[in-house]
């Protein structure tokens, strides 16, 4: 991660999933706030950036917004390493755009570290009278599969690219908020190593964790 202090933050977070579910729309939404619902397919990738400041760090996003076509599949890697975030979209009225998240969390998990921060987002809420991708699954789905093998907890959000309430402001700033604490964690860590040595050696001493 780039910075180089506690106060500066510069972040890669790829987009990834299935052509057609709205992953440049949730981009543009975020960026521009606007929506257009004539877009066109993504080739190869988009590159946006966002600013912002969140407990007085400044924030950088790099939002690599990727193709969902297949035959752009295999050029993902070049977007995705490096990333400290991945956004994994998929449509709640298309079942198979839920299955490609599996496929994309084998591929992160194979090319990335467990550092990794993963939101799986559900777009389209706007069609709920179509859904056949229920919350409730894709939660469980991710407590089961993704949580155990994460060092952070996998974020699940649902949204709507066309009419945003606030939801895709909310992603990012969590997003954002949480790249921020890791930083500045360890940012202590490699600034403090000696008191956690002295504070770890204390409690040796003390045999407040032994069976006498």
């Amino acid at each position: 991660m780039d910075g180089s202090s506690a106060g500066v933050l510069e972040a890669k977070v790829v987009i990834l999933g299935r052509t057609g579910v709205g992953k440049t729309s949730i981009a543009i939404r975020y960026i521009q706030k606007t929506f257009s619902p004539n877009g066109t397919s993504t080739i190869g990738a988009s590159f946006m950036t966002k600013k912002l400041i969140v407990d007085q760090c400044r924030v950088k996003l790099q939002l690599w917004d990727t193709a969902g076509q297949e035959r752009f599949r295999a050029m993902a890697s070049l977007y995705y390493r490096g990333a400290q975030a991945a956004i994994l979209v998929y449509d709640i009225t298309s079942s198979e755009s839920f299955n490609d998240i599996h496929l994309w969390v084998e591929e992160l998990k194979a090319n990335t570290t467990k550092d990794l921060l993963i939101y799986i987002v559900g777009n389209k809420v706007d069609r709920a009278s179509e859904r056949v991708v229920s919350l409730a699954s894709v939660k469980d789905y991710v407590q089961r599969a993704l949580n155990p093998v994460c060092n952070y907890p996998v974020a699940v959000y649902e949204v709507s690219a066309k009419e945003d309430d606030g939801d895709i402001e909310d992603l990012f700033l969590q997003l954002a908020q949480t790249l921020v604490n890791q930083k500045y964690e360890q940012h202590w860590k490699q600034s403090c190593p000696s008191l956690l040595s002295e504070y770890e050696e204390s409690i040796t001493r003390s045999g407040c964790c032994s069976g006498s």
